[in-house]
């Protein structure tokens, strides 16, 4: 037999599979399918709801209250409805300039502190740092009466944004305290060369950390603007008497009260606000997972 095998032209003879080969394969496949099942399902956990919204913003109004899933015809001019409504441009103009002007000044605001914080050494820095998470801890309805008398009564700037927007230039402590994370993650050679090539700190900041930091700015960055857009809490307080003034989070509960009964406008106006906030995270998710992976390395 072996002869034969030897010859050339003779057939090959591959080992037949092992048992424990078999078993270590099926084990695998088995584990793939499993791992990829359970992430198929937590996907659709979270896509389908927003599936049933947008097919439900594109069905007439008595679709809208049927128990039907998909449109019998494709009504795109929900949208053209809603963007007609009175108020509903001002709600998005107000918006992004809460959510936008808040944005610009928190970061502007938080990076020296997070970087005061995060590479210098200078009595009371622990105490500091401690502040800055204590802050965290502090829920707003905790002092929110007090604040709402100082700007609505000292200030007199009850029935705008200004009293949301303007603390925002003062820092935030959950951005500072991110990126205060984030740099420490930064070593201190790349400093220590900077300033012997002849840089102060305020530019060893601009041309060496901010550079480097663009993950943990962009991460700050986008948590800061999804919380102003998605805020209801606090144009509520300050806003609700000014119509002109309101908010999209805050607009959409009035639209929802005026169309109760028209589904498909409500959640086509669902859409057009939901929409800015998850096109700027897709655009900006690998910035902002990269911010929050490495923010926290070192303590």
């Amino acid at each position: 037999m072996t002869q034969l095998l030897d010859k050339p032209g003779a057939p090959a003879v591959v080992d037949a599979p092992t048992p424990a080969a078999r078993t270590a394969r099926r084990k695998a496949l088995l584990h793939w399918i499993a791992v990829h099942s359970l992430g198929i399902a937590a996907a659709l956990f979270f896509v389908l709801p927003f599936v049933f919204v947008v097919l439900t913003s594109l069905m007439n109004d008595q679709q809208a209250l049927t128990r039907d899933l998909t449109p019998n015809t494709w009504e795109w001019g929900n949208y053209e409805r809603v963007f007609n409504t009175p108020g509903f441009l001002t709600w998005w103009r107000n918006t992004l300039l809460y959510a936008g002007l808040g944005t610009v000044l928190t970061v502007v605001s938080s990076i020296p502190v997070a970087y005061a914080l995060a590479k210098f050494r200078f009595r009371g820095r622990k105490l500091s740092l401690m502040l800055v998470i204590s802050m965290m801890m502090l829920p707003p309805q905790v002092v929110i009466i007090p604040m709402y008398l100082f700007w609505a009564k000292q200030m007199d700037l009850s029935g705008t944004l200004w009293p949301l927007i303007i603390p925002m230039a003062f820092g935030d402590a959950f951005s500072i305290f991110l990126l205060r994370q984030f740099l420490l993650t930064i070593p201190n050679e790349y400093l220590d060369a900077a300033k012997v090539d002849g840089c102060g700190e305020f530019r060893t900041l601009i041309k060496v950390v901010l550079p480097m930091a663009k993950p943990g700015i962009a991460a700050i960055a986008l948590f800061q603007f999804f919380a102003a857009w998605n805020d209801y809490f606090g144009p509520q307080i300050y806003a609700s008497e000014n119509p002109a003034a309101w908010t999209l989070s805050y607009g959409l509960e009035s639209f929802k009260g005026a169309h109760h009964t028209d589904w498909n406008l409500t959640m086509a106006a669902t859409v057009l606000v939901m929409a800015p906030v998850i096109a700027v995270f897709f655009f900006a998710q690998k910035a902002f997972v990269e911010g929050v992976t490495l923010t926290g390395v070192k303590g």
